[in-house]
């Protein structure tokens, strides 16, 4: 396994660490490795373009036409 040493981290963000480990009843050092694997093996957040391009290709444009827009069509008699 790798070394990581992270240096200059604010003494408020320590002692919240340190807080959160004895919570958890673990080593600071445990602690900042359960985090680090935590947020860095989450599934990859999808774009808005990703999540639109895997919705299926159903229905025509005007399944989906919203009423106000086809009063405004309709003509007045």
């Amino acid at each position: 396994m790798a070394d990581l040493l992270v240096r200059g981290v604010d003494e408020a963000l320590v002692r919240k660490l340190k807080d959160r480990a004895a919570a958890h009843g673990r080593s600071a050092e445990a602690e900042h490795r359960e985090i680090l694997a935590s947020a860095l093996k989450r599934p990859r957040r999808r774009s808005f373009a990703e999540v639109l391009a895997s919705m299926p290709d159903v229905g025509i444009d005007a399944d989906f036409a919203r009423i106000e827009d086809e009063e405004k069509l309709r003509p007045c008699t």
